[in-house]
């Protein structure tokens, strides 16, 4: 990197916050050009780790403190005042290094509504060269697909569990579309999931982006760098403040600063530094460099519940709970990369209609050949299953209404922020989470996979009135970990708008935000893919800006 002669001071060209699913992708691309230098900062640390590498081994990384901030939600009113655990990667790789690998781009609606909502530029037919040029689809390139690029995406078919494949054909038999491609011409139907592994592997955006690149010349990467505030002078961000260990540091951009550090931590870093609603900050004795209403607003999650069935035949329960099975699957991943340990536990899935009248799929659906009865929502210890051979089918929310929001609590940069997500505050949510019982419960009971359960253990089948349905629901559902929205894209900064459709932040200049954060609305299904397109296209605008 540069050093000002006069005061040792750092500086790059692009000085990005955050190596995680968009990050990495802006680290590899506008590094391409040698004369461009990047800095990338990370607050956590390498991704060398088993818990990281192997795929199975999210379920370690979840709680692991050097790995992930492990934040928790304020009591959530309509969830009878449950605090929701909320895991976010703080690693290289970001959550991209620790989440459950399946790859969903979205629907095509999702992105046409991004247009529509005065976005140029983000409508389906333009963000699909962008998925195409980063993925490697081992299953083959055509229309909607691409291969070749960075991150792999892997089919499962011939390693899955035998009662995954059981799970697709009763999804059939209740009458459902088989989809043999979730990212394909459609969403609609069940099939199996595609993971992000390579060789056995999870390839996660560092894996694909950022560590290929490592050694170039021009560019930086920080760990263990706490970003304490974005630097202004005037209305223009020209660097950023941070801590590493003792030491309080600065590094400064000569062209750009760009947020990509994700849904908690964007807007918090944004509101350390006086971007935010100018009242929340005054009484924190920050000082307003833009009152930007919508930093922290617009806040969207995706939350889903399992119905949870003992089997009559063995699931991965035999094989991940005695630590003889333990043993045998280990042996045979370190000499094959292969087995349980190779995959994700949802193994199999599916996006339906919870009712006719919708006009495209709003539930998308979760097989597991594996259960955890005991577990608190969003917290189960993935080689921890019950002692029992068992099994689950579980549904979230495509399009959630609710709407929340996040703010920090101090001006101290390292207390984490007061999280709302507001969960069935609109009552839409759980009427069509309700509705979705319906067809857990016509999968189980149709064959092939009915003749491998022996009864259903939660909610059990004593509660069928819709009255008892939606109060499990409320006790039960958690996060499946897909935060986004709280910068969002839009025209308008007075109707909460935080970035425009070049992702500058509104009302000042050298910033950008590159994230899940800039989401208007949730996409259909996993963030990870879509985080990464975001980064993609991201940096070529950047790059044209550049001229």
């Amino acid at each position: 990197m540069h050093k000002n002669s006069g005061s040792g001071e750092q500086r790059a060209d692009y000085v990005v916050v955050g190596a995680g699913s968009a990050g990495c992708v802006l680290a590899n691309r506008l590094s391409e050009n040698s004369a461009t230098q990047v800095a990338v900062l990370e607050a956590g640390g390498s991704d060398l780790n088993f818990w990281v590498r192997m795929p199975i081994g999210y379920g370690g990384a979840f709680f692991h403190p050097k790995l992930n901030w492990r934040y928790s939600t304020e009591p959530e009113p309509e969830l009878g005042q449950r605090e929701v655990y909320w895991p976010r990667g703080k690693v290289i790789g970001g959550s991209s290094s620790i989440n459950a690998m399946v790859y969903i781009r979205g629907q095509t609606e999702d992105f046409d509504g991004w247009e529509a909502l005065g976005n140029p530029g983000w409508a389906y037919r333009d963000v699909l060269p962008h998925f195409k040029r980063m993925e490697d689809n081992l299953a083959g390139a055509d229309d909607w697909r691409g291969e070749d690029g960075p991150i792999t995406v892997s089919p499962i078919g011939a390693s899955a569990h035998p009662l995954s494949h059981d799970y697709v054909a009763a999804g059939q038999a209740a009458g459902l579309p088989h989809n043999a491609d979730f990212n394909g011409k459609s969403q609609e139907g069940v099939g199996l999931y595609q993971i992000t592994t390579r060789s056995g592997f999870r390839c996660s955006a560092a894996t694909g982006y950022l560590n290929p690149v490592r050694r170039r010349q021009n560019l930086q990467v920080i760990t263990h760098a706490h970003v304490t505030r974005i630097l202004f002078e005037g209305r223009r961000a020209v660097g950023v403040e941070f801590r590493r260990g003792n030491s309080l540091q600065r590094i400064m951009a000569t062209r750009e600063v760009i947020l990509s550090a994700g849904a908690v931590n964007s807007p918090q870093i944004l509101q350390l530094s006086g971007i935010g609603e100018a009242g929340h900050l005054k009484n924190l004795g920050i000082d307003v460099v833009q009152d930007a209403v919508g930093v922290g607003q617009n806040l969207q999650d995706h939350i889903g519940y399992d119905y949870i069935y003992e089997a009559n035949c063995p699931t991965l329960n035999n094989v991940l709970r005695p630590w003889v099975g333990r043993a045998m699957v280990g042996l045979r991943y370190l000499l094959t990369r292969g087995g349980p340990l190779s995959l994700s536990v949802n193994q199999g899935g599916g996006f339906i209609k919870s009712s006719p009248d919708r006009d495209r799929p709003n539930l998308q659906l979760y097989f597991s050949p594996v259960s955890y009865t005991r577990a608190t929502p969003g917290k189960r210890k993935l080689l921890a299953p019950d002692k029992f051979p068992g099994l689950l089918i579980g549904v979230s929310n495509c399009h959630p209404k609710s709407r929340g929001h996040l703010h920090i609590r101090s001006s101290d940069p390292f207390a984490a922020p007061v999280i709302r997500p507001g969960y069935l505050s609109e009552p839409e949510d759980l009427d069509e989470l309700a509705e979705g019982a319906a067809m857990l419960r016509r999968i189980a009971r149709s064959e092939p996979l009915a003749k491998s359960i022996r009864r259903e253990i939660l909610p059990g089948a004593d509660v069928t009135e819709m009255g008892a349905i939606r109060e499990d629901i409320r006790q039960r559902v958690g996060t499946v970990f897909h935060p986004c929205g709280t910068c969002a894209m839009g025209p308008d900064p007075a109707a909460g708008a935080v970035v425009d459709a070049r992702l500058n932040v509104h009302g000042v200049s050298g910033l950008r935000v590159v994230d899940t954060s800039i989401f208007p609305r949730i996409t259909s299904g996993n963030l990870n893919a879509p985080a990464i397109m975001v980064g993609e296209k991201a940096a070529q605008m950047i790059l044209e800006d550049m001229g």
